[in-house]
């Protein structure tokens, strides 16, 4: 099969890729090894946290103002319900990460948002309790994304626009041929393009072919318990998402109560934390969750990069290839702006979009 455009990976990325890039009026096909919506990478577990104060970088915070707008094109483009605004706490001690670089990124972008003490905290979302001295930006515009139901919206849009969409079609190689078109082999067949979209999630090491590319793999540990009590103080007319910062490089995100009443909390890059350590870290902070019923658990993988910023590029041997890992744990949100980045890249070369900061070439050992 020959084409315009070829996409690897139909996760988060992939999928907003596809949808952007077809909607230009390419030729796409748009390859996955699973079926939509699987459970081995990196864009499932039902929800995922988006907020404006981002305290990784200020840098974030013009992607994020995009990814908003096109989140909610999405929603009416497909009449799919993608967001769910809740509000979001960003909770620790005044110097912490979380706190600190929450505060630098609305002040610096002029966001609306509040600073509360602990006994406000608790006074306005009861199943918190913080220690004397803890803080925390509450922000109104934060909320859920629905993963799995956000690709499912952008593979619709990507196959209305004519896009091939192949699932259960593993792609095993790919070369630029001294033509400079691509051939892509997959576990099925070998198809022709003249760009390439790699967005393979947790497969970027071996796929993206940069050696020299820091890229480690980390399972990671979702819980969802059924809290103490039950579940009516978190619903989500009630109950924001947060994260909590209990410094030491430690920090735990959760949700409101989902559709079936239950509560889904995580660390945020700590592989190693099990039940137990989970509980405990719970046990200060939201005691109906520390000794609630544990109703499922669920792994998922993070792609990581030793400065935990993204991976969006040209390939640097190769300028008709593209490059998408936004990595590290804390890329979902932006999955419909990185759509439309890596379609920029792919189609026309550049984007408008501030992504110096995610340039592969940061990694270089030239």
């Amino acid at each position: 099969m020959h084409c315009d455009v070829i996409i690897v990976g139909l996760g988060g990325m992939g999928s907003a890729a596809a949808a952007h890039v077809a909607a230009r009026g390419q030729r796409v096909l748009a390859l996955d090894q699973f079926q939509p919506g699987h459970t081995q990478g990196s864009s499932h577990g039902k929800s995922r946290v988006i907020r404006l104060a981002y305290f990784e970088h200020p840098a974030y915070v013009p992607l994020l103002r995009r990814a908003y707008e096109l989140w909610r094109k999405l929603e009416t483009d497909t009449g799919q319900h993608l967001l769910q605004m809740t509000g979001g706490l960003m909770v620790g001690a005044p110097d912490s990460e979380v706190v600190a670089g929450s505060l630098k990124s609305a002040r610096e972008h002029g966001l609306d948002h509040e600073v509360l003490d602990a006994a406000e905290i608790h006074r306005r979302f009861p199943p918190l309790t913080p220690r004397p001295g803890v803080v925390a930006l509450h922000e109104h515009e934060a909320g859920v994304v629905f993963p799995e139901n956000a690709i499912h919206a952008h593979l619709e849009v990507a196959a209305r626009h004519g896009a091939a969409l192949h699932f259960d079609e593993g792609v095993e190689d790919w070369h630029v041929r001294p033509s400079g078109s691509i051939e892509v082999r997959t576990s099925r067949a070998r198809h022709e393009c003249e760009r390439l979209i790699l967005s393979p999630g947790a497969w970027a090491a071996s796929l993206f072919k940069i050696e020299w590319l820091p890229l480690e793999i980390e399972p990671q540990k979702l819980y969802w318990f059924e809290p103490d009590g039950g579940a009516a103080p978190f619903l989500p007319d009630r109950f924001p998402i947060y994260i909590w910062d209990l410094g030491g490089g430690r920090q735990f995100y959760g949700f409101p109560a989902d559709a079936e009443r239950r509560v889904k909390v995580a660390f945020f890059r700590s592989p190693d934390i099990d039940e137990p350590s989970m509980r405990a870290a719970l046990a200060p902070c939201i005691p109906a969750l520390s000794n609630g019923t544990l109703v499922d658990r669920v792994t998922c993988k993070y792609t990581m990069t030793p400065d935990h910023h993204f991976v969006i590029g040209p390939h640097p041997d190769y300028p008709n290839v593209v490059v998408g890992s936004p990595c590290s744990g804390h890329g979902y949100k932006f999955a419909s702006v990185v759509g439309e980045i890596l379609a920029d890249l792919a189609t026309s070369g550049a984007t408008r979009h501030p992504i110096d900061l995610f340039s592969p070439l940061r990694f270089s050992v030239n």
